[in-house]
């Protein structure tokens, strides 16, 4: 059964059921069908092939989503946290004929598109289009463009199919099931795959709700700016069952529970907590479930339809990112690179797309007795210091989650005598860092502990971290380069651990 026989379903035998609720309104299942129908028809109408889709985190998002894909139009998420560069290389490279969003330079204004929103008045969205310099060939069954955050200026287009993302999430819903969630939060951009389909594409399939505020609504701004202040005012006024989370945002609601004890007591109402984009440390998902949150760690990337492998309420060890789902396959090839198939993307866009029987996913594990998925680090990024130690950075950038004081770090110490640390204080816990690294480099073996650190400020410039907010540690090693080589070469203590 397809994402929209199920909808159509829902709106058959639970008619009244809320399905989408946001600040533009709420729309039951039987009115988001019509919705859905609707603007399929018209948009079909208007002659659209590849329609971009630019535009804050609510139900607008949503229904262009869905009634794109309903009609056949491939969708093309444009992230908000793209620069302008990157924007306009989206827009260009993947052949877009149509923009919901803001006016770009070379689109024509077309007739808006009219959206109900469950308020009595309509909402109407600007449509822009124009006739493509160049039309990139599709594989066959391209449903969504998803672009990754990319390690270059130019992120690569990942071709996927709605049969690829519906088998991502059934599986997800069956890992997910026990926990009887009936809504979803969803605080991450709509623009990344990840939330796109456990935020929206799953709570549907399960004839849940899904609660979707603005982006400013949960105190974003910007690429990666958020104040807490206000995400724990939208936990408050949005409670749900479940939560899609990026460490940093993790930690961040850890220490946010402390501070605010009703809000510790609203999240009490939680029933699962998924948590991915990057290595999270065992201790820390043992804090968050004292505290009362089901926390449990998953992995995926864009490339395979975002998430391979998820613990559950049934499945879980914590350490592991779980089992793998049921639609795929994992195995680990001899150099410990982790491999996935079955779920395979259709290719990337521009590129020649020959059946691909499994994804090389770049990350480094293993399988243990039971098969729970254990990633290690990238195999790229795998560091091996003058005296010929080997360590994967993230596996002590996972241990400094467990310092209160660090926002974001990033370990380099490749071929060096000593490793050099990049951190990030989170503001007004510069103080604690010293005492907060010495108890870090208790737990670690010589040479992984953090010799020398610097603070930065890695969100103050551009391209050094990716849409979930991950640091990317190429572009960060070239615009520090200086900074650490003048460490290295002058024993500075930096300030030093």
């Amino acid at each position: 059964m397809t994402l929209f026989d199920t909808i159509a379903r829902h709106a058959s035998q639970t008619p009244q059921q809320p399905a989408l609720q946001g600040s533009q309104g709420e729309l039951d299942y039987q009115s988001l069908w019509q919705q859905i129908e609707q603007l399929a028809g018209a948009l079909q109408g208007a002659g659209i092939r590849r329609l971009a889709l630019q535009l804050d985190n609510g139900l607008p998002w949503a229904l262009i989503d869905l009634a794109c894909t309903r009609a056949g139009i491939v969708v093309i998420p444009v992230p908000h946290f793209f620069s302008p560069a990157q924007q306009a290389w989206l827009l260009e490279s993947s052949g877009a004929d149509a923009l919901v969003g803001p006016e770009h330079e070379g689109w024509q204004a077309a007739a808006p598109l009219i959206l109900m929103t469950g308020r009595p008045d309509e909402q109407a969205l600007p449509l822009w289009r124009r006739i493509p310099a160049s039309l990139p060939e599709l594989p066959a069954g391209t449903a969504k463009i998803t672009y990754t955050s990319g390690t270059t200026g130019q992120p690569k287009g990942v071709c996927l199919s709605l049969e690829q993302m519906t088998s991502v999430c059934e599986s997800l819903a069956l890992r997910v099931a026990p926990a009887r969630v009936e809504q979803h939060l969803t605080l991450l951009p709509l623009a990344t795959l990840l939330e796109n389909l456990t935020g929206l594409y799953v709570p549907l399939l399960t004839g849940a709700c899904s609660r979707i505020p603005s982006l400013g609504e949960l105190g974003f701004s910007g690429s990666s700016k958020l104040d807490p202040a206000a995400l724990a005012q939208a936990l408050l006024r949005w409670p749900s069952h479940s939560l899609v989370l990026v460490p940093e945002l993790l930690r961040l609601l850890l220490a946010l529970c402390a501070n605010t004890p009703a809000l510790a007591e609203r999240l009490k109402g939680l029933r699962f907590v998924a948590v991915g984009g990057g290595k999270v440390a065992p201790e820390l998902i043992g804090h968050a479930r004292a505290l009362g949150l089901p926390v449990y760690e998953g992995y995926g990337l864009s490339e395979c339809g975002s998430v391979v492998a998820l613990n559950g309420p049934d499945a879980d060890r914590p350490g592991s990112v779980g089992l793998p789902l049921p639609h795929c396959q994992v195995t680990i090839a001899a150099d410990g690179e982790v491999m996935v198939s079955g779920s395979a993307m259709l290719g990337y866009l521009g590129e020649e797309a020959p059946a691909i029987p499994s994804i090389a996913t770049g990350d480094l594990g293993r399988l243990d007795e039971e098969g729970f998925l254990h990633i290690t680090g990238r195999k790229k990024n795998v560091q091996i210091t003058a005296f010929g130690r080997n360590f994967s950075p993230e596996w002590v950038e996972a241990e400094a989650q467990l310092c209160p004081a660090i926002a974001r770090i990033v370990v380099f110490g490749d071929g060096q005598p000593a490793n050099v640390a990049l951190i990030q204080p989170l503001p007004g816990s510069e103080a604690d860092l010293p005492r907060q690294i010495a108890q870090l480099n208790s737990r670690l073996p010589d040479y992984a502990r953090l010799h020398h650190w610097l603070p930065v400020a890695l969100d103050q410039s551009p391209g050094l971290l990716t849409a979930n907010g991950r640091p990317r540690r190429n572009e960060i090693y070239q615009h520090f380069s200086r900074q650490i080589s003048q460490c290295l070469s002058e024993g500075l203590t930096g300030e030093s651990a």
